[in-house]
């Protein structure tokens, strides 16, 4: 059965704990959504740990540095867990070699530079070309506006030839920027899995991230954790937080928008359509909203 609430509040006081999805939930990559952004001030006043989880291919300190260009800061969560956290685990332990492509834009680089100093690791990685590469580190395509992942078949066939892992640092297919969808190295990793390559995943919805995050609670002295799982990705932040067994509240208004016909803001979904989406993707979330307010 399709259960859609109007706001956070209906349902918050079940929870101590919410993993919380930033883009598409909170920001548009563009602009932040104040009524998002209240609700999780509310839920920290009520006694809630906000935990921002996301997909985003670059570390903590340069997704918060990010979230404070758009007006979000410390008063709207408590800690934040990434995939590229998660990934430099993985590359640090060797998962690709210790000489790697690195397939993604200039701005991912903080991933290479700025890694974990609580992490013990042994290898020493350095980035070097395709030819040369024992692995590829992919954090999302080079220019993603003007680029899709038929611009990599290239890239790719070597790759699956040389029989290379390729790490995933962001499982996203798609992302919204402002009205623009472009693709992410989830896109790419889809491809060389298809090509019959090896594509090793991170994020949501994979164990990895999940773990990492269960790590920082036990820090924040969180021993009996009741959480929420919040976020527009059916397949990363819903089937993730079915996998770990966690209820889930997909926001509707984000990713599956348009699909789900809806335009105008902190507007209700159909639930027709979507429980034709569910269908579709054979998930079913513990409750739906079509804005986080």
């Amino acid at each position: 059965m399709v259960k859609v609430i109007k706001h956070l509040k209906q349902i918050s006081s079940e929870y101590n704990v919410v993993f919380c999805d930033i883009w598409g939930c909170i920001h548009n990559g563009k602009k932040a959504y104040t009524k998002a952004l209240n609700a999780l001030i509310e839920f920290k006043m009520d006694g809630g740990f906000v935990m921002l989880l996301t997909n985003a291919p670059r570390p903590k300190s340069a997704v918060k540095a990010h979230l404070s260009s758009l007006g979000i800061f410390d008063e709207h969560y408590n800690d934040i867990t990434t995939s590229g956290d998660a990934a430099q685990n993985s590359m640090l332990s060797g998962d690709v070699g210790t000489r790697v492509f690195h397939l993604g834009p200039e701005r991912d680089l903080s991933f290479f530079t700025d890694l974990p100093r609580d992490i013990k690791f042994k290898n020493n990685i350095e980035r070097v070309g395709l030819t040369s590469a024992e692995g590829i580190v992919c954090t999302g395509l080079f220019n993603d506006l003007t680029e899709t992942p038929e611009n990599y078949k290239d890239i790719i066939k070597h790759g699956v030839n040389k029989k290379l892992n390729l790490l995933c640092v962001n499982p996203d297919i798609f992302v919204d920027v402002g009205a623009i969808r472009v693709w992410c190295a989830g896109g790419i990793a889809a491809a060389f899995t298809k090509a019959g390559g090896n594509s090793i995943y991170c994020g949501k919805p994979h164990k990895q991230i999940y773990s990492l995050a269960y790590s920082k609670l036990k820090k924040h002295n969180i021993k009996t954790p009741k959480i929420l799982c919040i976020g527009d990705g059916i397949n990363t932040d819903i089937l993730g937080g079915k996998k770990e067994k966690l209820d889930t509240l997909f926001v509707c208004g984000g990713l599956s928008g348009p699909e789900l016909g809806m335009k105008n803001n902190f507007e209700l979904p159909n639930k027709k359509r979507l429980e034709e989406l569910f269908k579709k993707n054979n998930i079913l979330p513990t409750v739906s909203i079509g804005y986080l307010n």
